[in-house]
């Protein structure tokens, strides 16, 4: 079996072990079992724990993030641009709940080295939505000077935002991305006060 396809495999083990059970609790005799090769053939590879875990955050970020940005079109509407780009977000973290729980659980908590790795990955999606945030805050507000830290702190919120409504989505039963994506719609689109008020910003009619 050619050595890239291998590597996916110790990394798609991995990423379920850590995913499920914590990167402390997790062994390399574990993961090399579920992988289905030998333990000194995983160190071959990947050399260490340390290094193990630190592949499976680069690959599970990257995919996250591929994940938003293709699910965005740029010609649509400020709206649906946000739109699509939460729903591609809670869709990929329900899909992938061990890989979001690598990212946004485990790699936070076990180390600066794995925090920055996280961290990079943030920013870039912080970056990303900024860009997309700029245009819908501004057609809400129908102020083109909005400041450019206003519109930073937005994208911010709205980052921190989907990070928690996803863990907790996760961890609910019945709520699917649609769903979630949606409430954060609410909140983002429509307003705290519009939303309280009962003008509640709706999905695209005809969308599964």
């Amino acid at each position: 079996m050619p050595r890239a396809v291998r590597e996916q495999q110790m990394l798609d083990a991995a990423v379920r072990i850590i995913g499920q059970r914590g990167y402390m609790a997790a062994s390399m005799d574990e993961i090399a079992e579920l992988a289905g090769v030998s333990k000194p053939l995983v160190y071959l590879y990947l050399n260490s724990k340390e290094d193990l875990f630190t592949a499976c955050i680069r690959r599970e970020a990257a995919a996250l993030t591929e994940a938003v940005r293709t699910g965005v079109r740029r010609d649509l509407p400020a709206d649906r641009q946000l739109w699509d780009g939460l729903r591609a977000f809670f869709a990929y973290t329900a899909e992938h709940p061990d890989g979001w729980s690598v990212l946004h659980l485990q790699a936070r908590t076990h180390g600066e080295v794995f925090a920055a790795e996280v961290a990079a990955m943030r920013e870039d999606i912080v970056a990303f939505v900024t860009q997309l945030i700029a245009a819908a805050a501004r057609d809400a507000h129908r102020d083109p000077r909005m400041p450019e830290r206003e519109v930073a702190g937005l994208a911010e919120s709205l980052v921190g935002a989907a990070e928690s409504l996803a863990t907790w989505a996760n961890a609910t039963p019945g709520v699917t991305a649609r769903q979630a994506a949606a409430t954060l719609m609410n909140f983002a689109w429509a307003g705290l006060g519009n939303l309280m008020g009962g003008q509640v910003w709706t999905p695209p009619p005809g969308e599964a």
